[in-house]
């Protein structure tokens, strides 16, 4: 009898192991899709922020010359459209609808489809933010970069490590970001260069604090939730965990710009 509960437990310890081991590795596999994808998304911001740049500037004097900025650099009639007409304004706000369609109808598509607009709004914020170029030098703009993925890749390794629950953080970072959209529009009105240097700075906290939060809770959220859900299911929270450590980049990326970055003279 006692041989056969010493084989039980061998037995019952061995199918504990095999089910812990089959739960890393789909938790591996699920959060390297997420990183996949936001490095691609990231990446195709980087490319459409640099090819938008280079079609709306050119040099004053040049046939396609429309407006002069500074210096040698003027505006093609394309950067006069983006960065000085109205639609400058639909450039900024169509990213913010393409993340209220994921988020409200990301349950009711494919994953491919899903993918797709992940894609276009990481090209649209790429529009965006092409404007970076006309403001801090390029040498700048790579170093934050470079500064921006570092610290990244070290929050987010900490929030995927670390055994310290961190949800507690949550609340404090969520009312922190409430804090600074309500500061940024302000100081639309403001433009105070003592409070915008006050949202970069909490900015950089909230955010910091925002990517390992959001990696520990993904990571949670696989080993609570999706664990034997189908490929779909899985496929498209994959995309909407991208989604949120993307934002979590970006958002940490201009923070840092706005501190750290050599503007052009």
């Amino acid at each position: 009898m006692s041989n056969y509960g010493n084989q039980y437990a061998r037995f019952g310890s061995t199918v504990a192991r095999a089910d812990a081991q089959a739960v890393d590795q789909g938790l591996r596999a699920y959060m390297i899709s997420i990183y996949n994808y936001m490095a691609i998304g990231v990446a195709l911001t980087g490319l459409a922020a640099l090819v938008v740049y280079n079609m709306s500037v050119t040099t004053v004097g040049a046939p396609d010359a429309v407006a002069t900025i500074r210096g040698g650099i003027a505006l093609t009639e394309l950067g006069r459209l983006l960065f000085v007409s109205p639609l400058k304004w639909v450039i900024v706000f169509a990213p913010v609808a393409l993340v209220f369609l994921l988020g409200f109808r990301v349950q009711s598509m494919q994953p491919s489809t899903a993918q797709m607009v992940f894609w276009l709004y990481a090209a649209l914020v790429g529009v965006s933010l092409a404007t970076v170029f006309l403001v801090y030098t390029h040498a700048s703009i790579a170093r934050v970069f470079f500064i921006t993925a570092a610290s990244f890749g070290a929050l987010s390794l900490y929030g995927y490590t670390t055994s310290k629950s961190l949800s507690g953080w949550g609340s404090f970072l969520f009312m922190g970001l409430i804090g600074i959209l309500i500061a940024s529009l302000v100081n639309i009105f403001l433009a105070s260069s003592a409070l915008q240097f006050a949202i970069s700075v909490i900015g950089v906290l909230v955010f910091a604090g925002l990517t390992a939060y959001d990696t520990q809770r993904l990571k949670e959220e696989y080993v609570y939730s999706l664990q034997g859900a189908d490929e779909a299911t899985i496929g498209r929270s994959a995309i909407m965990g991208a989604l949120t450590l993307y934002l979590d980049f970006i958002n940490l990326f201009t923070m840092l710009l706005q501190l750290f970055g050599q503007r052009q003279e």
